[in-house]
């Protein structure tokens, strides 16, 4: 049943700030800021307006958009995000083309896995049509040399089918909650313990908030690594996660032990949270090493 208009509150809210979203939006242009090179791969809609838009914030962001696709029928995925006072945030989503990702366009393009060091995939909860082939897709994408990483989303969902997919992703770090929701457990070396049963081999983590993170490369070894502190007020945590990730794969790409890399991802994540936005807080390498307090390898401050 409609709810009556006149019991529906009306409240006013700051201006509406058009951009792009998601993870392959806000993982992406954070890569490329953090000057990883970076294609996008995804479906837009049929429609002009939102898919033009995203289109160019990719492109103007320094994102390859040659494969990202257009949907005949579906409209470009939207989402609505309403931020709080204490920079929370609801979201209001419309999955639309994003949904119609398939086993067939991804193994159709392997040529593009087959140039990459890593993919990053997310979020497989809301990808309805390609959940299920994940675990042969993603090895097919591993057998071209390229590494898996994948993100989870909203809740998290239950272990199925993510005991599935497991042992095809090289690196999977959900979040607390997530992880939570995932395992039925609290302690994140249960948590960490219980996705090794599925992926003996990778790099799983689980991100704490305000208390860092913890990783573990194999099924002996641990690494703690603390929060960074944001560079200014926390104003909206929308894409911190997804920033999480750009930092932590463009450190492993340029050669960074695990524990820097994860560094390199705090700070881009404490960038993250200072604007408005995904993206909008996202800061140089150079800058965002300076914040993780990380060097390079082969640069040197003498």
């Amino acid at each position: 049943m409609r709810q009556p208009l006149m019991d529906i509150e009306l409240t006013p809210v700051d201006a509406v700030i058009p951009g792009g979203g998601g993870i392959v939006a806000n993982s992406g242009l954070a890569l490329a800021r953090l000057g990883s090179v970076t294609a996008a791969f995804c479906f837009v809609g049929r429609d002009d307006i939102y898919a033009e838009v995203l289109r160019r914030i990719l492109e103007d962001g320094h994102v390859d958009t040659n494969y990202v696709f257009s949907h005949p029928i579906q409209a470009t995925s939207t989402t609505a995000v309403l931020i709080g006072d204490d920079g929370e945030h609801t979201f209001a989503y419309h999955g639309g083309a994003s949904r119609e990702l398939r086993k067939e366009t991804i193994m159709e393009s392997l040529d593009i896995f087959a140039e990459a060091r890593y993919a990053l995939f997310g979020y497989y909860a809301l990808m309805p049509n390609l959940e299920d082939d994940l675990p042969e897709v993603f090895a097919a994408i591993q057998e071209t040399g390229c590494k898996v990483a994948l993100d989870s989303a909203g809740g998290g969902g239950c272990i199925k089918p993510l005991d599935r997919i497991l042992p095809y992703v090289d690196i999977y770090i959900p979040s607390r909650v997530e992880a939570q929701a995932q395992t039925g457990l609290d302690d994140p070396r249960q948590m960490i313990a219980e996705y090794r049963k599925y992926a003996p081999n990778s790099l799983l983590g689980v991100k704490l908030g305000a208390d860092g993170l913890l990783l573990s490369p194999s099924s002996d070894e641990w690494i703690t690594v603390e929060s960074v502190t944001a560079p200014g007020p926390v104003v909206d945590t929308t894409g911190a996660g997804d920033s999480f990730y750009a930092g932590f794969l463009t450190g492993l790409c340029r050669g960074l032990s695990v524990r820097n890399a994860a560094r390199i991802g705090a700070a881009a994540g404490a960038c993250c949270v200072t604007q408005l936005g995904a993206t909008a807080g996202i800061r140089s390498l150079e800058e965002t090493c300076q914040l993780a307090n990380v060097e390079m390898p082969g640069e040197s401050n003498d």
